[in-house]
């Protein structure tokens, strides 16, 4: 007798239809297109293991008329909030700038580069890959084949934003874990709009693809060639510099003048051009700014400091705002006759909006070239520098206001007596705020006493390749699940650092032992700004493959979607799960298999928050840096408290691993010495095999003891399910420890996954492969 069909609700009838639901290139999941309760189960399962952890700034809520209300003690708001709940809907709100920042910039581009090529441009990222947009198929159920269809993913997005955002309102949503639940679905988001921005733009602007050894790039202030005129883009968004190439390009002006950038607009503009220059990440905008190398500064969105228009017109710098998402209250000059607009700007010094980006490239090079030859570009001299030093008293102002509490009265101190040697030290790890140069009652110029400290050395970056090609995932599949390759890193995120060459050092250290080490946005830059005896950077000493001791700069922030990407590929290629609106399979996947672990040491901005939550929906642990407890929340374990039971899949029995696999989603470490060791022991997953886990077990061990001191990790036992994956190295050590504490051995699980141990709609039978 014949099944009849489930007739479809009206919402899901419209679903399928925006989707292609008919075209059957894979079954189709349980959520496409989510929303907020579809995935909250799965959300409710993850909470439950790795509960919040708050770290509240401020005790009081402010949203409303009705505060400030005092929240310590058990205490509730006027609307009837508590403190963790409010910390909670701060962390949504965090997670929703930074979704609706890449959304807004893949918005932005889309439209731009729909303009340009039309809705019906095709979506070819090269013969090496045929599963063009993971996140995209798994979250929205869509397989874009144009422009156009990114915009379906795109409107979904939006939409998701809006409710988000509505439940932040006062007096609505009042439970902590549910805004947790929201902001991990905003985190989801993200990676579904970075990954439309990111696709856009390899079809759009003809980025690399499919290729892996991509040119390596010069980087740092010495890097630049003052004696042309010089353009600095910075921020995010590639529309401004593309087309700032290509106007130099059509009059034959590539070789005058000088483009070079800072943050991730850098990262884009030498994917496009192989004469662009990176400057470098965040970190370096206000110290190259205030040396007025830069002629013409053209400013886009994110991630570009507030203060442009003030810090350039003190150097004389030419400013244009070339997006609507940061004008500065300037005069909107788009719309006005060109040379009108270049003699203004030349002999007023006036800064405009210019939201036309042809106009607005047309300008800065007209202008660049009409005032270099006035501007001098020269850097303080050491005996100038002793001279500005002499005002500073020593007052420890500075050192107060410093995120990083550096010295930096001592080191102006020693300046004035001819000693350079503490403010370049200070120089290094200064992570450009300003805040000290601020707050200083005798107005001595920090920055440009730092100039003299300042290498002019150059180094070199890896331009950024975009995503991993389907044949490397092929041949990573098996060693990452089975462990063999010990895990992928991923360092991303801002440059908030405590220290710059921290990055550097880490990827050294990954590389070295084979993992598969990726990079992003303020990270990858930094990753090369160290050499090492022989003056070889990161990127020239490892190969760039996405393969067991590579180092591969994948791009800009909006590339972060690749690494998420590259996960959920694995689940699909290697395990053949199909991945079409099955979100929970894939999450689930990852977690139980694949050893990744992010690592956003420099995290700063609210889009940093976004992409780490959504890796950690995702089932992706992330350590974040010293000053990510800012960030008031992480999701941590309590070990061998918590609940490690999982579903074997093949005997549907419910089993308890007693191991902590991975043991946090969200967590903090001090210094790179304590996250050496958490990094590698988060890429330990239940799925690991006996050699695998050996390999595991020997990083974790050495590194413990390399980086935090002698014996064994205190937790060791809870890794070692049978003597086998006991590393050969530590056989003995590890046994007799075992041995003392009365530990018993425990089989491994051949097909752990959460599915089956909370209420779901998708069945067991659907991770199995």
């Amino acid at each position: 007798m014949a099944v009849a069909e489930k007739k479809l609700s009206k919402k899901l009838e419209e679903i399928h239809e925006r989707i292609k639901a008919e075209v059957p290139w894979e079954p189709l999941g349980p959520t496409p297109m989510p929303e907020i309760p579809d995935l909250r189960q799965w959300d409710m399962r993850l909470l439950k293991t790795y509960a919040p952890f708050y770290a509240p700034f401020c005790d009081l809520c402010c949203f409303c008329t009705y505060g400030k209300c005092d929240l310590t003690e058990g205490r509730r708001g006027a609307c009837g909030i508590d403190i963790a709940t409010q910390q909670a809907r701060f962390v949504l709100l965090a997670c929703l700038m930074g979704c609706s920042a890449h959304s807004a910039h893949a918005g932005h581009i889309l439209e731009f580069l729909i303009e340009k090529h039309g809705p019906d441009k095709k979506i070819d990222l090269g013969g090496s890959i045929n599963i063009e947009a993971p996140n995209i198929r798994t979250v929205v159920g869509l397989k874009p084949e144009t422009l156009g269809d990114l915009q379906i993913a795109l409107e979904y997005v939006f939409k998701e934003i809006a409710h988000l955002l509505d439940s932040c309102h006062t007096g609505q949503e009042g439970s902590a874990l549910d805004y947790e639940s929201k902001a991990l679905h905003a985190g989801m988001l993200d990676h579904v709009g970075m990954e439309v921005a990111d696709i856009a733009q390899i079809v759009g602007f003809n980025y690399p693809t499919c290729v892996a050894d991509t040119p390596l790039v010069d980087m740092g202030w010495g890097a630049i060639d003052k004696s042309k005129p010089v353009i600095l883009v910075s921020g995010h968004n590639p529309a401004t510099s593309t087309v700032l190439i290509d106007y130099l390009r059509e009059h034959n002006l590539e070789d005058q003048v000088e483009v070079c950038g800072l943050c991730c607009t850098a990262l884009e503009t030498t994917r496009y051009s192989d004469k662009a220059k990176i400057v470098g990440p965040l970190s370096r905008a206000l110290f190259f700014m205030r040396a007025g190398i830069a002629d013409v500064i053209m400013t886009d969105e994110q991630c570009i400091r507030t203060d442009t228009p003030q810090e350039a017109a003190k150097v004389g710098s030419a400013l244009i705002a070339s997006l609507d998402k940061a004008m500065y209250g300037l005069e909107d000059a788009t719309e006005m006759d060109t040379d009108e607009i270049v003699r203004r700007m030349v002999d007023n010094k006036e800064q405009f909006a210019i939201l036309d980006s042809p106009k607005a490239a047309e300008v800065a090079v007209r202008v660049a070239m009409k005032i270099a030859p006035q501007r001098k570009k020269e850097w303080l001299t050491e005996e100038e520098a002793i001279e500005l030093a002499k005002k500073c008293t020593n007052c420890g102002m500075c050192e107060q206001v410093c995120p990083n509490l550096f010295n930096i009265g001592g080191g102006i101190t020693e300046v004035a007596k001819g000693n350079f040697d503490l403010i370049r030290q200070q120089f290094l790890q200064c992570i450009g705020c300003g805040k000290c140069e601020e707050e200083c009652p005798n107005n001595v110029s920090i920055f440009k006493i730092m100039q003299t400290a300042a290498s002019m050395e150059t180094w070199k970056c890896r331009a950024g390749r975009g995503p991993i090609m389907d044949t490397e995932i092929r041949n990573v599949g098996a060693p990452l699940t089975l462990g063999t390759i010990p895990g992928v890193i991923a360092l991303v995120g801002c440059s908030n650092y405590p220290n710059i060459e921290d990055i550097a050092d880490m990827v050294d250290e990954f590389a070295r032992r084979k993992y598969i080490v990726v990079l992003t946005g303020c990270a990858a830059m930094v990753a090369g700004m160290k050499k090492d005896k022989d003056g070889l950077t990161v990127y020239e000493k490892y190969p760039p493959d996405f393969d067991g001791g590579g180092v591969v700069n994948i791009g800009s922030c909006v590339a972060n979607a690749h690494i998420s990407g590259a996960a959920i590929k694995i689940a699909n290629i290697f395990a053949a799960l199909p991945l079409r609106g099955n979100y929970e399979v894939m999450a689930d996947y990852v977690l139980n298999r694949v050893g990744a672990c992010g690592v956003a040491w420099g995290a700063y901005s609210q889009k940093a928050a976004s992409i780490g939550t959504g890796f950690n929906r995702l089932g992706v642990p992330v350590v974040l840096g010293p000053h990510s407890s800012k960030y008031r929340r992480l999701f941590l374990s309590r070990k061998e408290e918590d609940d490690w039971k999982v579903m074997d899949a093949r005997k549907r029995e419910i089993v308890d691993t007693v191991e902590p696999a991975p043991e946090h989603l969200a967590y903090v470490c001090e210094t790179k010495e304590k996250a050496m060791p958490m990094m590698a022991k988060l890429c330990i997953r239940r799925n690991d095999t006996p050699q695998g886990r050996a390999i595991k077990l020997n990083h974790y061990i050495s590194l413990y003891r390399k980086y935090i001191g002698a014996g064994l990790p205190e937790d060791i036992h809870l890794f070692v399910r049978r003597d086998a994956d006991i590393p050969l190295v530590y056989k003995k050590e590890v046994r007799a420890h075992l041995q003392e504490i009365g530990w018993q051995p425990r089989e491994p699980i051949g097909l752990p996954t959460l599915i089956g141990t909370y209420p779901t709609k998708v069945p067991v039978d659907a991770v199995i492969h």
